[in-house]
């Protein structure tokens, strides 16, 4: 068993299982390879690793984490009225899931709202935005990131 402590630097492999408010599964690691990442590499957003720093391998935790540490609260600014020319050939249908590139060329997912007529509402937000999230972790490992 090492003694190192889950912080900036450390590389973590862990199992996490990530729940909401009702307990609705989102996604976990347990029936399949755990995550492995550095501290601060941008796998995490920064409310997941904040707080399991501290934590050594062997430790579990669960924790709540608040709309603004996980994925912002639902912005209606983010639901944006498109034509249906902005799809192409592809008839949008509600529940779908596209992608559209912004004015900077950056990939953002949408998922289709309504579709009334020739006007399809696409919603922007991330999903998992304005929900609290259960993140169950199960530290597995932790070392100094390999930096050669």
């Amino acid at each position: 068993m090492s003694d190192y402590r889950i912080d900036d630097g450390m590389e973590v492999t862990l199992h996490f299982t990530l729940k909401l408010e009702d307990g609705t599964l989102v996604d976990s690691t347990k029936d399949k390879a755990p995550a492995t990442f550095a501290v601060g590499d941008g796998n995490l957003p920064p409310g997941f690793e904040h707080p399991i720093k501290g934590m050594a391998a062997g430790q579990e935790g669960t924790f709540q984490i608040t709309p603004e540490h996980a994925f912002g609260q639902h912005n209606p600014q983010n639901i944006q009225t498109l034509k249906r020319a902005d799809f192409g050939d592809e008839p949008p249908e509600i529940g779908m899931v596209m992608s559209f590139a912004d004015k900077a060329g950056t990939e953002l997912p949408g998922v289709v709202k309504t579709i009334d007529g020739d006007r399809i509402e696409v919603d922007f937000n991330h999903p998992l935005a304005g929900r609290t999230l259960t993140f169950e972790v199960e530290v597995l490992d932790v070392k100094p990131v390999n930096t050669h």
